[in-house]
């Protein structure tokens, strides 16, 4: 087993940067050989291009998912600490990132491999509508069309969830009753997540009053690029603790707002320090959303949490993910860098509304050999 934390914000950082992004990450990213993915269920679970260094920490997963506070205790005692801590993590070479992230666009998967993905990719959907036009209806027919995405074929798999503002949880979960497709709500003065602390926990338990599964919360990019971590640690911690056992909770970044790689990485980490079961990337509502560079540098820091904690945190990509092609992307993504033990929709999600539409028609394809036009699916 990998040793504890050591207990200065100094040494913890210095302990990560030799052990968690030394060589052993290399080793862990190496690509397949051949240059072909396989993402079937056999493949994946015997390993698959996964390296060792992945394999070593696989028995160490926890679950549920809560990351264990007093291994960062130290390093979040004061603003100063985690300042120290968090800028400690090493730096990322976008260069050499956005590479890695393209290389791996280009991977081919063989066709049966392909419908196995894009079933995978259906299970791993929270399907969104957070419009401010939002109506009662339109919440009903989407819950609806998380259950049975393709009335035509009842072997399509439901959808992971239904995300929501507080007010609709209600009417989406007397639509889902009796199904195991959970009920998310945006919350946390979402999408710009200003508002005082009391505010935003009023928010979240409205929205588990009414109902909701989990919670997807946004984090004061203000307070985090000004540079006051530790506020944004206490507010996350606090949510965190109002969500109890009642409630998963995810932690939205929103990304194209933090500038760089290294802001992002420096968020995940924070995230999953204050006790994030996901990290997200993004809200859905700014012009940069999930990227495969920005999603790759998320699946880096949940796979070195897990080695240097033992916990095992979700990764959600959100808003910009539209076609079938770009969701297999991120699947082969997630294979090649954290491997099987995130290929399964407790672990991994899409934040999406359009993307469900073009991969019901693919997968239509598939089955029949013809193409199918909009015509043939449900209009959001």
């Amino acid at each position: 087993m990998p040793p504890p934390l050591p207990g200065g914000a100094v040494e913890a950082g210095r302990w990560l940067q030799e052990e968690i992004y030394g060589s052993p990450v290399r080793e862990a990213s190496i690509p397949c050989h051949s240059g072909v993915t396989d993402l079937t269920d056999r493949h994946l679970h015997s390993g698959g291009c996964t390296g060792s260094y992945a394999r070593r920490y696989a028995h160490l997963v926890t679950m549920p998912t809560n990351a264990p506070a007093a291994a960062f205790a130290d390093a979040t005692a004061s603003d100063g600490a985690l300042r120290r801590f968090l800028h400690g993590l090493p730096g990322i070479d976008p260069v050499g990132l956005e590479a890695r992230a393209a290389s791996l666009g280009t991977r081919s998967i063989k066709t049966s491999a392909k419908v196995y993905a894009i079933d995978l990719a259906i299970s791993m959907i929270d399907l969104t509508t957070l419009e401010g036009a939002d109506t009662p209806g339109k919440v009903r027919a989407l819950a609806a069309k998380a259950v049975h995405p393709d009335p035509t074929d009842r072997t399509t798999p439901h959808t992971a969830a239904v995300c929501v503002y507080p007010d609709m949880v209600a009417t989406a979960k007397e639509v889902l009753k009796g199904s195991d497709v959970k009920v998310a709500s945006v919350a946390t003065a979402f999408p710009a997540g200003r508002a005082a602390l009391p505010v935003k926990l009023a928010d979240v338990r409205d929205a588990i009053a009414a109902g909701a599964d989990e919670i997807d919360m946004v984090i004061d990019r203000g307070a985090f690029l000004a540079g006051h971590y530790l506020k944004v640690y206490e507010e996350i911690a606090a949510v965190r603790a109002e969500c109890g056992e009642q409630a998963r909770l995810k932690v939205i970044f929103e990304t194209g707002e933090l500038s760089t790689y290294d802001n992002i990485r420096r968020a995940s980490w924070l995230g999953m320090m204050a006790g994030a079961d996901f990290i997200k990337t993004s809200t859905g509502k700014v012009a940069v959303n999930a990227t495969p560079a920005n999603t790759l540098v998320l699946l880096e820091a949940v796979r070195d949490f897990r080695a240097a904690t033992g916990t095992q945190v979700g990764v959600k990509p959100a808003g910009g993910i539209r076609n079938t092609k770009e969701a297999i992307k991120f699947l082969v993504l997630v294979n090649e860098t954290v491997g099987a033990d995130w290929l399964d929709n407790h672990w991994f999600r899409f934040g999406a509304s359009s993307l469900l539409n073009d991969l019901l028609m693919q997968r239509q394809k598939l089955a029949t050999g013809r193409y199918s036009g909009p015509d043939y699916v449900t209009v959001d």
